[in-house]
């Protein structure tokens, strides 16, 4: 008689069933054959990042935001979840894979393959800012299924699908949007202080000759569109950029937004900036003189979203208030603390302290705000999410405010510059330090 068979009817052996007699009912062996097969799957896909980095292979960003950490083993069950999104960013071959999955997509079936359906490849995040959430991005895209993270236009060009899904699905009605706008500019204005709004235009908007014949929200987008701008320019008083782009895109003979990209050039900035430095000091601009200057690149943020790479050519130029002194800043790169630049003011510059509260969209006019101003801060507005008194406390500390903020970001309806608890709160304490 056997161990076992002195124990109860039903009870479990007490050894491993792998060390059971094979012809026991209840043998498992310890590894079958697709086991063994999945465990080493696992072991070359966990372990090829880590052999490619001892052989000098280096992955690269495919997506706008930082490869994955190794996740750390002291956070218990959490180390083995936080391995596959470290195994799969840093695969060194990733990107050609996506780029070979794409081809047989377009080459087989005649579409793109659909990385962008659905929130994209997994974990890429939105463009635009300092962060993977970036201030001209607010919000995910939980609510975005069935929208095109990007749209591929005509010729080679590209759009942001939030152009078009932020104003199909808004988190508050536009003209709730534009009334809190509204609020915002009372509060500054009630203080003594100038403030000017600045709304840029979608690439959607201002470049609709590229985009494809159908895409998910066109309808929707175009009607709110519409409405969005008949409000801002009737209720908020903002500035309507969209004839002096044209015209100044005119005069160049090509769009002032880059074709892979969901920014503007540094055209469209200059022109920006001009326009708010002649609504402040009527006419300062008479005299400026602005000469290129070579050119640069940098990454486009659009395919990189799909998983392909794209490149921006952009032009820099010089500005010269009075016609002869160049005055011409660098560009500022991540604004999330108050960047203030001050010089001697000289014909041509607008002599108010001045703050400007902006998106990415402000980067590239960063450099020529210090040669059109003399005293001129610049700051992300979605910095009032994560410290509004540093905010408030930056606004008192000048004399004319300029919200600068993308359409697609009003018509969402998210920056926290609309929450109505900030707006009393800086009126509380705008009252504190008044313009005389």
């Amino acid at each position: 008689m056997t161990l076992d068979d002195r124990r109860p009817v039903g009870a479990l052996p007490s050894v491993h069933e792998a060390w059971l007699p094979r012809e026991h009912s209840l043998h498992r062996p310890r590894h079958g054959k697709r086991q063994l097969t999945a465990l080493v799957c696992a072991l070359v896909f966990f372990s090829a990042p880590a052999f490619m980095w001892l052989f000098g292979m280096r992955p690269t960003e495919l997506e706008n935001h930082e490869l994955a950490s190794f996740p750390n083993p002291l956070d218990g069950w959490q180390f083995f979840a936080g391995l596959d999104p470290w195994a799969t960013d840093n695969l060194v071959f990733r990107e050609e894979a996506i780029q070979a999955a794409d081809w047989v997509s377009r080459s087989l079936f005649g579409e793109p393959a659909p990385f962008d359906q659905g929130g994209g490849p997994p974990g890429a995040p939105l463009p635009g800012g300092p962060e993977d959430n970036g201030p001209d991005q607010p919000g995910g895209q939980e609510e975005s299924a069935g929208y095109s993270r990007v749209i591929e236009g005509r010729d080679g060009w590209m759009y942001l699908g939030l152009d078009t899904s932020n104003k199909c699905l808004p988190k508050q009605p536009i003209e709730q949007s534009v009334r809190q706008l509204a609020a915002l500019r009372d509060a500054v204005e009630a203080s003594g202080r100038q403030f000017m709004l600045v709304v840029v235009p979608d690439k959607t908007t201002m470049v609709p000759e590229y985009l494809p014949d159908t895409y998910p929200g066109k309808k929707c987008a175009g009607e709110a569109s519409r409405e969005l701008w008949h409000e801002l320019s009737a209720r908020a008083g903002a500035i309507d950029m969209r004839p002096v782009l044209q015209a100044a895109s005119d005069v160049v003979k090509r769009p002032l937004y880059f074709p892979l990209d969901s920014h503007w050039t540094d055209e469209g900035a200059l022109t920006m900036v001009r326009q708010i430095a002649d609504r402040i000091d009527d006419g300062v601009s008479a005299d400026w003189r602005i000469v290129r200057a070579g050119t640069r690149t940098a990454d486009a943020d659009l395919p990189r979203l799909i998983g392909k790479r794209g490149e921006n050519r952009a032009t820099n130029f010089r500005l010269r208030p009075d016609g002869w002194t160049d005055r011409t800043g660098p560009h500022l790169q991540d604004p999330r603390k108050p960047v203030r630049r001050t010089s001697t003011p000289i014909d041509g510059m607008v002599r108010e302290r001045t703050l400007v509260l902006g998106d990415s969209f402000m980067l590239p006019a960063s450099a020529y705000m210090s040669a059109a101003f003399a005293d001129v801060t610049q700051l992300y507005y979605n910095m009032i999410e994560s410290d509004p008194a540093m905010v408030a406390a930056t606004i008192a500390d000048n004399e004319v405010v300029v919200m600068e903020i993308v359409e697609r970001n009003v018509a969402l309806g998210t920056p926290a510059m609309l929450d109505s608890d900030f707006i009393d709160r800086l009126r509380q304490e705008l009252k504190k330090h008044p313009i005389r």
